[in-house]
């Protein structure tokens, strides 16, 4: 899922209101290469291609039931330690929470290079960041620690603690 080679994301291929944030989706040669939360004021876009229609459809699956499974063909570029990270985030199970020092010490890090890492996750959702917390809080999301960006993630998160 993760890969090294660089592939620059496109304009937005599609987007789309979902409760917490319009969705920005860039397709790249066959692949998600990019998710953004965009605001609820921006407007939406018709998907231009097929994939960028799957794309929507799996992300509506997941806001109807945050267990959804997403199998969509991605990818993603960074250092070697990004991608580490971002691979230890795919494997958090929805309703499940880690801390930004719980990733650094599996990965012999710092809790302050894993949330610079979650800050650049270019496929939040997922790859899903919003499941990373602080020792004492929720932490940031998307390089910020308030505003709508927090909004999104408590979003995520409240929508995820249903799950039973």
């Amino acid at each position: 899922m993760v890969g090294k080679k660089k592939i620059v994301a496109p304009v937005l291929s599609a987007s789309f209101a979902a409760p917490f944030a319009v969705i920005g989706i860039s397709i790249n040669r066959g692949h998600v290469v990019r998710i953004q939360y965009l605001p609820l004021t921006t407007p939406e876009k018709e998907p231009s291609d097929e994939l960028s229609f799957e794309v929507i459809t799996q992300i509506k699956k997941y806001i109807e039931n945050p267990k959804h499974v997403f199998t969509l063909p991605v990818y993603i570029s960074g250092t070697d330690h990004r991608l580490r990270v971002w691979h230890e985030l795919e494997k958090i199970k929805p309703g499940q929470i880690k801390t930004y020092g719980e990733i650094a010490t599996r990965l012999d890090s710092s809790p302050r290079a894993v949330g610079m890492a979650c800050g650049d996750n270019q496929l939040p959702l997922l790859i899903p960041c919003h499941r990373v917390v602080a020792k004492h809080g929720v932490g940031g999301f998307m390089h910020s620690r308030g505003g709508f960006a927090l909004r999104v993630k408590s979003w995520l998160l409240k929508h995820e603690s249903t799950i039973e």
